[in-house]
């Protein structure tokens, strides 16, 4: 595909924390969307591991997480030069303690997931240490996407309170320091299915969740073909000419597999409560299975040579690092504070 000089400057920036695997719900959701955006734009891609240390985390285990999802975002397509790990660039949390001290703790207060997160560590245990961190990471991702001055960042609907804090902190920093410093980054919508879970389908797909309610691409085939034989289809409590949630479901998994035709063929049976369930589910499977083959034969590829990735991380990360360099040594000219050149 060929694009306008001007849509390939565009810088679009994304993170993820290290948390899970590569299932359904996080491919279709959002790195299937970041390897296509590479054709487009400019796009930079994060490891957020400062994220992952505001929740209950082993350090070991954060350790072998992020390089297992670095890997499997390469497996799904991502170049490596676009991939930094944030531990490599200390200036996103430098910066997050300048956004510290023009930001508006009611606002950062009124932030929707430190509220959710908080809840539930809570409940599996009422005296569990809530950190600072929770509190202040929407800060902090607002310092991992200005640092790099992103014109777009891909969001869902979500996620549109955290980038209109961003938004909000650079107006205020620009307003402090009396300079149109920071472009206001703008939301990246893009038509990324919500894939739910096939144990629960009137909850989101999350590794989190636990092993029933996600689908991990990775597993070997049999694996995967036989939870989605498992998957909940009827309610029992459908009204006549509607899907179940469980049924719809299996539709969009279907559909983002590449499978649109299928879908069609057997929708209007499956509104009629004519369509076995069996079926569809193995139909599903077999799209599902064939889209993410190449993904599990290239994540074999990398496994087998893990030290030539990971050292082509590294130093994509520190030549990514210098982008965060420069703004760095321009907010703090702006903001009044010493830094090593020029101080």
């Amino acid at each position: 595909m060929t694009e306008s000089t001007s849509t390939l400057q565009k810088q679009v920036l994304s993170l993820a924390q290290p948390t899970g695997n590569l299932h359904a719900g996080r491919y279709f959701g959002a790195v299937q969307n970041w390897a296509r955006l590479q054709d487009q734009y400019d796009c930079i891609y994060g490891i957020a591991n400062y994220h992952a240390m505001t929740m209950p985390y082993d350090p070991q285990k954060l350790r072998e997480q992020v390089w297992n999802l670095a890997f499997d975002l390469v497996a799904a397509g991502l170049d490596t030069d676009n991939m930094f790990i944030q531990s490599l660039v200390p200036e996103h949390a430098e910066l997050a303690w300048i956004f510290n001290c023009v930001s508006s703790f009611g606002e950062v207060s009124r932030m929707t997931q430190f509220k959710d997160k908080s809840q539930q560590v809570s409940e599996k245990d009422k005296d569990a240490f809530i950190s600072v961190g929770l509190f202040t990471y929407p800060v902090l991702q607002a310092a991992d996407i200005l640092v790099y001055r992103a014109d777009y960042v891909p969001v869902g609907k979500d996620q549109e309170q955290h980038l209109e804090l961003t938004r909000n902190i650079a107006m205020r920093f620009n307003q402090v320091v009396g300079k149109e410093y920071f472009r206001l980054p703008e939301p990246l919508f893009s038509e990324t299915p919500k894939i739910m879970s096939t144990a629960d389908p009137l909850r989101k797909m999350s590794a989190s969740a636990g092993p029933k309610h996600h689908i991990n691409l990775l597993d070997p085939v049999e694996t995967i073909r036989k939870q989605i034989r498992s998957a909940v289809t009827d309610s029992g409590d459908t009204p006549a000419g509607q899907l179940s949630p469980g049924v719809e479901n299996l539709f969009t998994i279907l559909k983002a597999s590449g499978g649109q035709a299928a879908a069609d063929e057997m929708l209007p049976d499956a509104k009629a409560g004519l369509l076995q369930y069996g079926r569809l589910k193995e139909v599903v499977a077999d799209h599902l299975i064939a889209l993410t083959d190449p993904i599990r034969a290239r994540r074999a590829e990398i496994a087998a040579d893990k030290k030539q990735y990971k050292e082509r991380i590294i130093a994509a990360s520190e030549i990514i690092r210098e982008r965060a360099r420069q703004t760095l040594r321009e907010v703090k000219d702006l903001v009044g504070l010493q830094h090593m050149r020029g101080a």
